[in-house]
């Protein structure tokens, strides 16, 4: 049974999906979001357990309240009516390295000095390697993210509205597809501070510099410094609530336990999308819907925008009859960041008055920081926001890579996640000696967790795509009508170049005097 047309079906909710339903529904098109999990967010999305609210992945923002913010996440929130509140901190962590822990400031001569206390020269040579890419992120700035289109119309808009920042990125048309590695290898001769920009481009992109493109660095480095770091009051599913919160001011609705089975196309042209049977009640709280998709299986719309991966998009939702072989090909072909290991904590937070909120741990200098469980993450984000915990308690997210292969639901699974738990263990050991004594509640996640509550392939983080070694997908598909946004359309994993991705594709689908009506309340 088929029911309600709309004009877009974005499949998932991640900040990408949202971003473009957003947006769309503020350009006047009915749009509906189909997420199959009960939660919102993606990637992105936070869950309770026993009072704890926890992140699932992204930890680390800028730019989410500053008035001339470039976080592209932040533009498309301004253009619908929203915000989140945010707490600003500094320092923004600290690296824990095997000889000695360094503070990461959002000031850059105050970071170059604690660099110094390592290495006076690699201080010096840190700064020729900052001045090197930060004439790129002053062209960059001039140019919004919400200016941005993926096709030929682009150019006019650009010429149109933004000639001098065009002009001023000239000179540095050299660096646009160069990779950090080149920029550090002009400048950076100090093996610790090569290290040290290893990791950072390794926290960005989940590669190192020689694999990261240098217009990543010179935005993150710009931003650090300009606006500063911050963190969303409620989580990241503060800023999932305000894109949902806009999505349905502009006439939108998201679907939860909505699960796309199939993108439908014919004559090489996106109809719709089949359903999986699901119970009305599941529908986002609060929202009335004409939908019973109990008794409904097929929503129609001539466009359809998958936020899921590219490898799920054109091998899971897509008839292999729809899409041509080489395509299909590539997407299996495409590299991907491994998935993650994730250890959710609740603690007791007692004698921990001055335990700060994000951290790096570094186990061996003497292997690469790309290995598995040597480079862990933490956030403890009720350093900023107590709300996340119940009184007198922190909630902790560590994480650190971890292949997908080798992972099955066998006898000895519980066995090897607690293994596999015990380098995150060490590396909290480094900020919170006694963690282990401190724990009221454990979650260990795996590859397996990953990909079964987020419906990724093989739990990746997205494409590993490397500086020079192939160009992103985009936003475009051989099939007519059917878009993607997310991880695997853009470079770089954050939140930024997500929001970016389905800003492009929402422009893309609209008049260029319809962007430019929005271009005017940034």
């Amino acid at each position: 049974m088929t029911k309600d047309k709309y004009d877009v079906i974005v499949i998932g909710s991640g900040i990408g999906g949202l971003c473009a339903a957003a947006l769309l529904g503020r350009y006047g098109k009915r749009v509906i979001v189909c997420e199959s999990h009960t939660i919102a967010g993606g990637a992105a999305h936070n869950f309770r357990r026993r009072g704890f609210e926890f992140d699932s992945g992204p930890s680390f923002y800028c730019g989410l309240t500053d008035i001339q913010s470039l976080n592209p996440l932040k533009q498309v929130l301004d253009v619908i009516g929203e915000s989140v509140a945010a707490v600003r901190y500094d320092p923004l962590g600290h690296y824990h390295f095997p000889e000695g822990t360094l503070a990461v400031y959002s000031d850059g001569d105050r970071y170059r000095q604690e660099v110094a206390k390592i290495t006076p020269v690699g201080a010096g040579e840190l700064e020729q390697f900052e001045q090197r890419l930060l004439p790129l992120y002053d062209a960059i700035k001039g140019i919004p993210a919400l200016a941005l289109r993926a096709d030929w119309q682009l150019l006019p808009v650009l010429l149109g509205r933004y000639l001098p920042s065009l002009l001023k990125m000239l000179p540095n048309l050299p660096l646009v597809q160069a990779s950090v590695g080149n920029v550090m290898d002009a400048t950076v001769k100090d093996p610790w501070v090569r290290r040290l920009i290893d990791l950072e481009c390794f926290l960005l992109s989940g590669l190192k510099a020689h694999g990261t493109i240098a217009p990543e660095v010179a935005f993150m480095l710009g931003e650090r410094s300009r606006a500063g770091v911050e963190y969303p009051v409620g989580g990241s599913g503060g800023i999932v609530n305000a894109l949902v919160r806009g999505l349905e001011r502009w006439g939108g609705k998201l679907l939860l336990g909505c699960h796309v089975e199939q993108i439908l196309v014919e004559s090489g042209k996106v109809v719709g999308v089949r359903l999986r049977s699901r119970r009305k009640d599941n529908e986002t709280k609060g929202q009335q819907s004409s939908l019973d998709l109990s008794e409904s299986s097929i929503l129609k719309a001539p466009i359809v925008i998958s936020n899921a991966s590219i490898w799920d998009t054109y091998t899971q939702l897509l008839d292999p009859d729809h899409l041509p072989a080489s395509e299909r090909q590539a997407a299996l072909a495409t590299p991907t960041v491994d998935s993650f290991m994730h250890l959710h904590l609740g603690i007791r937070a007692d004698g921990l008055d001055n335990l700060t909120g994000h951290h790096v741990v570094i186990h061996e200098a003497n292997q690469d920081i790309t290995t598995p469980g040597n480079t862990c993450m933490v956030s403890i984000p009720s350093v900023w926001d107590a709300k996340l915990a119940p009184q007198g308690h922190h909630v902790v997210h560590a994480y650190t890579l971890e292949p997908y292969t080798g992972w099955e639901r066998s006898d000895g699974y519980e066995q090897k996640k607690r293994q596999k738990a015990e380098t995150l263990y060490r590396a909290l050991e480094k900020i919170i000696p006694d963690i282990k004594q401190r724990v009221v509640l454990e979650l260990i996640g795996t590859p397996l967790t990953h990909a079964y509550y987020l419906r990724r392939y093989q739990g990746t983080y997205g494409p590993a795509i490397a500086a020079g070694k192939g160009m992103f997908p985009g936003t475009h598909t051989p099939i007519q009508g059917l878009y993607r946004v997310g991880d695997s359309t853009m470079p770089g994993i954050g939140v930024p170049a997500v929001a970016a991705s389905g800003i492009l594709c929402a422009n893309t689908l609209v008049g260029v005097k319809q962007m430019q009506e929005l271009l005017k309340f940034l």
